[in-house]
């Protein structure tokens, strides 16, 4: 295992170790998570022709459907290539570049990812409990708005944690104690001061973590209230049943990211691969679910399946 720690890498170059005490599990590892990708792949791509080849899901819904769709195909594929060839073949190398690049991309579009939820939200809680006003609320400029302000918001949250390890000189050996290039765990290498780094990282994914995931439950709440008093019993269990799954979902997303950060910061003591897990899990699980989720439990999705198939 001598390649997996080297003592005298360029800083130009870094080593990815995969899952740090799991190594002699990495291919059978590699089956669940090469599975999710591909269901990530399949899903989305079919998702997003679906909803452009049918005008009738040209909607504010689906929009935000094909934004998050987006979304999760560039988050996956910007590690697990990466992870499933240091699974399956030890390729642990990647040029600081690379990884700097990695390392934006997964974070900044994370970001994206929280506030398009938090959009998803919102336009179920004007479709539920606005309908007449839906299509007049949520217009075409005003979902572009949102998409373009959700991008904006990544960039400018996310451009100062990748300048300033740039910045930054790096030591050997340069090895990463992770599966992609996360941020703190690319910051331990850092030789100067990294208390800025590490301060603005804890701040910004604490703020939109609990933010973001605050007006989420509100508009369910107000979504679940307003369901309430739907006079249908099968109605009513129908909400409660798309409104849960969505929940479900978006606490795959939040809660072993938030959790993943803060046992990088705080608790040493646990086995690492604890923390590297859980930072997996909610870049690679939701957007393999998130298609299953939104599209196929939906019935304009499935219709429209249909109808394209049927052209």
């Amino acid at each position: 295992m001598s390649h997996l720690h080297p003592t005298n890498t360029s800083l130009s170059e870094l080593h990815l170790l995969g899952i740090p005490g799991l190594q002699h599990l990495h291919c059978w590892i590699s089956i669940p998570f090469c599975v999710m990708y591909l269901i990530t792949l399949a899903g989305n791509s079919t998702l997003l022709c679906v909803i452009k080849a049918d005008p009738s899901l040209h909607l504010p819904m689906f929009l935000f459907l094909s934004m998050l769709a987006v979304i999760d195909l560039v988050m996956s594929t910007s590690i697990t290539p990466k992870m499933l060839s240091i699974f399956w073949f030890r390729s642990t190398a990647i040029s600081l570049d690379a990884c700097l690049t990695q390392m934006y991309f997964v974070h900044s579009f994370a970001v994206m990812e929280s506030g398009l939820l938090v959009a998803m939200a919102f336009d179920r809680y004007v479709a539920i409990c606005n309908p007449l006003r839906y299509l007049s609320i949520l217009t075409s400029p005003i979902v572009a708005a949102i998409g373009l302000a959700t991008l904006l918001r990544a960039v400018v949250f996310m451009s100062p944690l990748t300048f300033q390890i740039r910045r930054l000189p790096l030591c050997s050996p340069a090895v990463v104690d992770h599966s992609y290039c996360e941020h703190m765990a690319v910051l331990k290498l850092a030789c100067g001061d990294a208390a800025f780094s590490n301060t603005y990282s804890l701040s910004v994914s604490t703020y939109v973590g609990s933010f973001d995931s605050l007006l989420i439950t509100l508009s369910y709440t107000l979504i679940l209230r307003a369901v309430l008093g739907l006079s249908s019993p099968r109605a009513r269990k129908k909400a409660f049943s798309t409104c849960s799954s969505h929940l479900c979902v978006m606490a795959l997303f939040y809660i072993p990211g938030l959790l993943s950060m803060y046992m990088e910061r705080y608790h040493q003591e646990l086995p690492p691969y604890v923390q590297v897990l859980l930072a997996n899990i909610y870049l690679l699980i939701p957007p393999a679910f998130n298609p299953l989720i939104y599209g196929i439990r939906t019935k304009q999705i499935r219709d429209g399946a249909r109808r394209v198939i049927s052209r």
